[in-house]
């Protein structure tokens, strides 16, 4: 067999363009444009900001386009310091460190600190970094091991089966990407003390979002110092691009010496960091959007809800809010009639999830108006009326 036979193979990319079911790497919206963007991280709304672009801008004319160099040698800033200085006090840990993305964030940590004589346990709906981080320490030599997801019952059965002179890690997502369920951290943390295993909760949709001033899922309960190392990226609620790690100094450092993911990257730009840091301030300055948003959040889960659709869980805090269609084609039709009504959303279909979970992911922002939601209620019901999807109400028959 030739290398590229799978790929003369692969057909199923031509036969969704050809029915029209094809809905990926289309370019979004113009900003004039009077569709309500509801597929997008930009959770306070930050990247419109006029100070997180002023202060982008002026990073550019002062530093330039790029670093043009690894961390480790020729690429550090004196302002890739302050911010991971501001990180680590906003966090309330000693140190950070950030990456170039939070995908390399994971990879990063992940490799850096596990090896042969250790077992990574993953949560099974961990984000694809994680699961590919720990593919890059079981190269190194280290075990992985799943639990069924948030179920602290199992993550102890699992647990209680490694050996005593091995190393444990486990690694959860504050906030699940696709179903916006929260780690159940009150009864896994526990679980992993009493194991002696390290936790880390990756925060990628908690940060911003959740905790005071938005320090994310960790803050949320409380349990601050029974999470040992807490990952994020600056691309949803900091407006830009990066990502970060903070945690305790030792830890840290060790990283910031071992990660190839930094070590062998190009530093964050001038740009990203000035956006970052703009937005970090803005995030403590202005609780409002954290307060404004989650009550959007609340407002569409609620009325959602009663329209009839699968949402999964109707007690979820956080602003992505799936709405379960369960059937592949159906789930493209239904992204594509709401297009066309002006509204935007992101259809999630397998291989990103099972065939029987296909789904329209929903995210929300603080910056949209209640006359927004309502547009985007209104067509919700529209086409899942039109798709039988739910039912029609009997006064409207």
């Amino acid at each position: 067999m030739k290398i590229l036979d799978k790929v003369y193979a692969y057909t199923r990319l031509d036969e969704a363009k050809k029915a029209g079911l094809y809905p990926y790497f289309s370019p979004l919206p113009s900003t004039s444009s009077k569709q309500v963007m509801l597929g997008s991280n930009n959770y306070l709304g930050l990247t419109k900001h006029r100070q997180v672009i002023e202060n982008s801008l002026a990073a550019v004319r002062a530093k330039g386009t790029s670093c043009t160099g690894s961390r480790f040698l020729n690429g550090t800033l004196a302002e890739h310091l302050i911010l991971e200085k501001s990180l680590a006090d906003f966090y309330q840990r000693e140190d950070a460190q950030t990456f170039t993305t939070g995908y390399q964030t994971n990879l990063g940590v992940l490799a850096s600190l596990t090896g042969k004589d250790d077992v990574i346990v993953l949560d099974k709906e961990v984000h694809a970094s994680v699961i590919d981080g720990a593919l890059m320490a079981a190269s190194g030599g280290a075990t992985i091991m799943r639990f069924k997801h948030n179920c602290a019952k199992h993550l102890a059965t699992v647990l209680s089966r490694i050996p005593e002179d091995k190393g444990k890690v486990v690694v959860v997502d504050g906030v699940y990407s696709m179903g916006g369920d929260l780690a159940d951290l009150p009864a896994l943390a526990p679980v992993c003390k009493q194991h002696d295993a390290m936790l880390i909760v990756d925060d990628a949709h908690g940060s911003g979002v959740l905790g005071k001033q938005g320090r994310g899922t960790v803050d949320h309960y409380g349990l601050d110092n029974q999470v040992d190392l807490i990952t994020g990226t600056f691309s949803k609620s900091f407006a830009s691009l990066g990502g970060y790690v903070v945690g305790k100094n030792k830890i840290i450092d060790f990283i910031r010496h071992n990660a190839r993911a930094l070590i062998f990257s190009a530093a964050m730009t001038p740009m990203h960091i000035a956006a970052a840091m703009s937005s970090l301030q803005i995030m403590q300055s202005e609780p409002e959007r954290q307060q404004r948003l989650l009550a959007h959040s609340k407002f569409m889960r609620r009325e959602l809800a009663e329209l009839g659709f699968d949402i999964g869980d109707p007690n979820n805090i956080t602003p992505i809010i799936p709405i379960f269609i369960r059937d592949e084609t159906l789930t493209i039709q239904f992204y594509y009639r709401l297009l066309k009504l002006g509204v935007y959303t992101n259809p999630v279909v397998s291989p990103a999830v099972a065939s029987k979970d296909c789904l329209l992911r929903t995210s929300y922002m603080s910056t949209q108006s209640l006359h927004d939601l309502q547009f985007a209620i209104a067509a919700f019901a529209k086409v899942g009326q039109e798709l039988g999807v739910i039912e029609i109400p009997v006064e409207c028959v």
